[in-house]
């Protein structure tokens, strides 16, 4: 997962949420693209500032928050 550092999370940029380095194009609005069935071809695109490794880091980033974590609380 060496691209997650394109992934980047600032108070200051769209409210805190996890955006595209050098964007302000959130990782949810690229899922959002592809769960529509758009190819990475259709969403750079629509969003030229934006790379194949940018979409591969959201994929990836999404993939880490899917991970389940089990506590042993006291």
């Amino acid at each position: 997962m060496a691209g997650i550092e394109r992934v980047v999370l600032d108070p200051n940029i769209c409210h805190g949420k996890a955006c595209i380095k050098g964007t302000r194009i959130p990782v949810s609005l690229i899922l959002d693209e592809l769960a529509a069935g758009h190819s990475f071809e259709e969403i750079i695109d629509q969003y030229p500032s934006l790379v194949r490794e940018d979409i591969v880091a959201a994929i990836e980033y999404a993939s880490l928050l899917t991970k389940e974590r089990v506590e042993i609380l006291p």
